[in-house]
């Protein structure tokens, strides 16, 4: 039974962290922080993956591309999925790919196999993700406990988006771009091992049918418009490969808002989704996550092709962003506890909004890496005050056999926010980037974080316009 379940039941809510809950928060968040290395761990090491596998170098990016897909494709149905039939099941069955999955990769000795364990990859992460965070908020009661937990979750899930980038170029040269998979084997055993006996299952009393053609035309145009984003990073936003998608992405979302009309029991209740704290905290949370690490990829690029690192010198020179988003998630318990999520969610993104312009102020000598990492310390910080008031502000007001399906939208709004983040950003600095020199890619990157300081203001103003009731 879930936590708020033992409420109505008349068993008092924890208000302190207990050495169980303190374990059941270990375990959830080591899956989590897992997640989010993966997402960028491999970055660095396509080439050499490329190079040691026989990709054509056309077809590297589907070792990103496939995984996101069906990370991002797949979390909203696997979060309703969690709601159904439990989510304990199927954040362990889902490490249980994982590991599996892995261990693939690790071993792969063609490409083929090697996509293959990507596409499981994703497909798990689609589900560990939003059954993992549900489980999280089921066993922290709304307030101080569960501002703190997910706090750390966003703190972690943030830091593991960079510690990934600085791990895979760590063991690439260290080991092998194999040990990138098999990172995974060891963390996925270990909470298998542990999980059972301190995560407590959690679902609804009354099970629903799964709306099935809600969750055909939901999965299939977030597949579809994931798809079109990572084309249009690769081919141009003109380009068929990228309309084509994109197009058909919107036309299947449509429909599936039409069928959410009309079916008895919904995949998506329209009135969830009516919530102004639910689609504007997803809005605020979509903008952060695009923002921060499509900011990644500029500041990569400006590394490597401006100032002329290695890619494993770029890597830890994100250090100071990881640091910079723990505390970030350390604090922002605190700041919201003290002003609300609301308050936090938007002095976070002025935060991240004034560093990331002072970005613009980046030359082509390596006495701007002071700047750099002064700036992105402080934005990081922002950054995650605007990521746990999403989470929170998503998240509150839902009911218990509903937060598998709240926290799979926020999930899913996470990993769409990462998808689409660096193509979208990719085109810009492209665009506006005036010659093949250090100067001329300089003047492209700097247009583009113009652009990405601009898209956080937007969206720090819109949190306080709309969701200006204090959200606790």
């Amino acid at each position: 039974m879930s936590t708020l379940a033992g409420q109505r039941a008349g068993t008092a809510a924890p208000t302190v962290l207990t050495p169980r809950l303190r374990l059941v928060l270990v375990v959830l968040l080591a899956a989590q922080f897992m997640l989010a290395v993966d997402f960028s761990i491999l970055n660095v090491a396509l080439p050499v993956i490329g190079a040691g596998l026989g990709f054509p170098l056309a077809r590297l990016q589907w070792i990103g591309t496939s995984f996101a897909l069906c990370a991002a494709g797949f979390t909203l149905l696997s979060g309703r999925v969690a709601d159904l039939f439990g989510r304990r099941r199927l954040f362990l069955g889902g490490l249980v790919v994982l590991g599996a999955a892995s261990l693939a990769g690790g071993l792969a000795q063609s490409p083929e196999v090697l996509i293959a364990a990507r596409v499981f990859q994703g497909l798990a992460t689609a589900a560990v993700t939003p059954a993992g965070l549900s489980l999280l908020t089921t066993s922290f009661p709304e307030g101080p406990l569960r501002e703190k937990a997910l706090g750390l979750n966003g703190a972690l899930m943030s830091a593991g988006f960079t510690t990934g980038a600085i791990l895979g170029g760590l063991l690439t040269d260290l080991l092998s771009w194999r040990w990138s998979f098999f990172i995974n084997v060891p963390v996925a055993l270990a909470v298998l091992l542990v999980a059972p006996a301190v995560v407590a299952e959690s679902r609804p009393e009354t099970r629903p049918r799964l709306d099935v053609p809600g969750a055909v035309t939901v999965t299939l145009g977030l597949l579809a418009v994931v798809l079109g984003l990572t084309q249009a990073g690769e081919h141009g936003w003109g380009s068929p490969a990228a309309l084509l998608p994109l197009a058909a992405g919107v036309l299947l979302l449509l429909v599936f808002r039409a069928v959410e009309r009309r079916v008895p029991e919904p995949l998506v209740p329209l009135g969830v989704l009516g919530r102004r704290t639910v689609a504007w905290g997803n809005v605020a949370g979509l903008i952060a996550f695009v923002t921060e690490t499509s900011l990644v990829f500029l500041l990569t690029l400006y590394l490597q092709e401006v100032l002329g690192f290695s890619p494993l010198a770029a890597g830890l020179s994100f250090g100071v962003l990881g640091i910079g988003t723990v505390v970030g998630g350390a604090i922002a318990p605190r700041v919201i506890g003290r002003t609300g999520a609301t308050a936090a969610l938007v002095a976070g993104g002025l935060v991240q909004a004034v560093f990331t312009a002072a970005l613009l102020g980046l030359g082509t000598g390596r006495s701007s890496l002071w700047l750099l990492l002064a700036a992105t310390f402080a934005g990081g910080v922002g950054n995650m005050l605007v990521i746990v008031g999403f989470m929170v502000t998503a998240t509150s007001g839902v009911a218990d056999g509903e937060q598998g399906l709240a926290t799979g939208l926020a999930t899913m709004t996470q990993q769409i926010g990462i998808t689409m983040g660096t193509p979208v950003m990719s085109a810009v600095a492209t665009a506006a980037m005036s010659g093949a020199g250090a100067a001329g890619v300089l003047a492209g990157l700097k247009t583009a974080i113009a652009v990405n300081a601009g898209l956080v203001l937007l969206g720090a103003l819109a949190a306080g316009v709309f969701l200006r009731r204090r959200v606790r």
